[in-house]
């Protein structure tokens, strides 16, 4: 028997389908609240070179240990939990708007950590930061 091209693809999208669909449900139930109360990182201390990369001007950042560190459009160093506190996706900084944002489902917080936007409704955990030299030092 020959197939056409179009009965070809509809019969290889089903198959694929089927190969899928086992995958994704399994994913599903683990995905729904992907990170969805991670903890903060305790204990942290680390340091970083600000001389270089994206803390070497203002309004870059970075993401180290579980912790965004950010350089303000003033210059000065902030730090807090990546993680968002809805469901654990990483958030980024945005320096036009002074805020931390969640790509996901757009949960705001301010430079302190606290939430302005939800759905998130905790606050993000604040970290210590002090500049020597070009060596800035993170830290709980």
């Amino acid at each position: 028997m020959i197939m056409d091209r179009k009965e070809f693809l509809s019969q290889m999208g089903l198959g694929v389908a089927s190969l899928l669909v086992p995958v994704c449900i399994g994913g599903l139930s683990s995905c729904s609240k992907v990170g969805s109360g991670t903890p903060a990182p305790s204990n942290v201390d680390f340091t970083i070179d600000t001389s270089k990369g994206a803390l070497s001007v203002n309004g870059g950042y970075l993401l180290q240990s579980g912790v965004i560190v950010a350089r303000t459009k003033t210059g000065t160093f902030i730090a807090v939990s990546a993680a968002c506190t809805h469901e654990g996706t990483n958030v980024n900084y945005s320096s036009s708007s002074a805020s931390f944002i969640c790509p996901n489902h757009g949960a705001r917080f301010n430079e302190s950590g606290a939430v302005t936007q939800g759905p998130a409704s905790k606050s993000l955990t604040k970290y210590n930061t002090i500049l020597t030299g070009m060596s800035l030092r993170v830290y709980s």
